[in-house]
């Protein structure tokens, strides 16, 4: 062999021996950071997480194996939220997951670069979190739980429940980004249903006893209690109250109407974590944030307590019984 050919040959085969090496070494780890809006004891967070795992397991991702997952929980808190948006950025991970509005807010803020993948956001357009749901841009997208119209739908149902129901406050947490527009989507209703409708703020347990006691004065009120984890934190102190105060209420999640609430409607939250692992799957295999479109919710749940209506003296048409996805004896 001639001088000039064997070094043509060495040198193509040092240039493989990396490719090859790498292909015979164990997957390497990779890293998630995890920003939540739940309380660190909220029973819907490990649920939450669960699927999540469950969803990358399928698809060949095992936490301690090729993985590894930290977790953060926000509270829909903004200054928590930041600072552990902080946190989870300075571990340099592959991806964030995200979930709630104001995780990804305090997410977007920390970081122009790591691939975010979002769960559980209303309206990420109206939110600003994306430019459109079918080429988001930027390093962010994932799975919306609905448009800010939808909102309207819960004083819908609450009028097939109730149609003595002339007005209606609605709690919520004005610090949340989808605030506005769910309560602007709801006033909408309200004016063509002829539906009095007015905030209720959220602030510690004693401002929501106070609010929700002094709007139950009047007759014919009711509630909507919409599904941010702020809110949620109260959530037995507001089915607590509901129950008190005679006020049919329509909640924005399932668990509500689990630990006792009257009616809940809204997609199913849990499944957006494991459809998040589909997308944190993709990122993790090259493709970008900004080519992979904001999927809109595949299932919505329609839960109904017969016990709590009984307790509240309310009939619950057929019709409503029959369109419902579980109806809790």
């Amino acid at each position: 062999m001639k001088r000039r050919e064997f070094i043509t040959l060495f040198g193509g085969a040092a240039a493989a021996w990396p490719v090859a090496a790498r292909a015979q070494q164990p997957d390497r780890m990779r890293q998630i950071g995890a920003l939540l809006n739940l309380a660190a004891g909220d029973p819907e967070g490990p649920v939450a997480i669960a699927a999540f795992q469950q969803g990358l397991q399928k698809l060949g991702w095992a936490e301690g194996r090729n993985v590894r997952i930290d977790v953060r929980w926000g509270e829909d808190d903004v200054e928590r939220e930041r600072r552990y948006a902080v946190e989870l950025v300075a571990l340099a991970p592959d991806v964030l997951l995200a979930a709630g509005s104001v995780s990804v807010a305090a997410l977007q803020h920390a970081t122009h670069a790591i691939p975010i993948v979002f769960v559980g956001v209303v309206d990420p357009v109206g939110a600003g979190f994306v430019d459109a749901l079918a080429r988001p841009g930027g390093n962010t997208t994932g799975f919306m739980l609905f448009e800010y119209s939808f909102s309207g739908k819960w004083l819908e149902l609450l009028k097939q429940l109730a149609p003595s129901v002339t007005r209606v406050a609605v709690i919520r947490d004005v610090s949340n980004p989808s605030s506005s527009g769910e309560f602007v989507a709801i006033q909408s209703v309200g004016h063509l249903l002829g539906v009095e409708v007015r905030p209720i703020n959220v602030g510690d347990s004693g401002e929501i006893e106070r609010a929700v006691a002094a709007f139950a004065r009047s007759a014919n009120g009711a509630l909507i209690v919409t599904g941010s984890a702020a809110v949620s934190i109260h959530r037995d102190l507001i089915i607590a109250l509901a129950a008190r105060h005679r006020l049919p209420t329509v909640y924005a999640r399932r668990s509500n109407v689990a630990s006792g609430g009257l009616m809940s409607y809204g997609p199913d939250r849990v499944e957006q974590f494991r459809r998040g692992a589909s997308y944190v799957d993709r990122v993790l295999k090259g493709e970008k944030p900004a080519d992979l479109p904001v999927q809109a919710p595949t299932k919505f749940e329609l839960v109904i307590n017969l016990k709590t209506a009984r307790a509240l003296g309310l009939d619950i048409p057929l019709s409503l019984q029959q369109r419902a996805d579980e109806v809790i004896e």
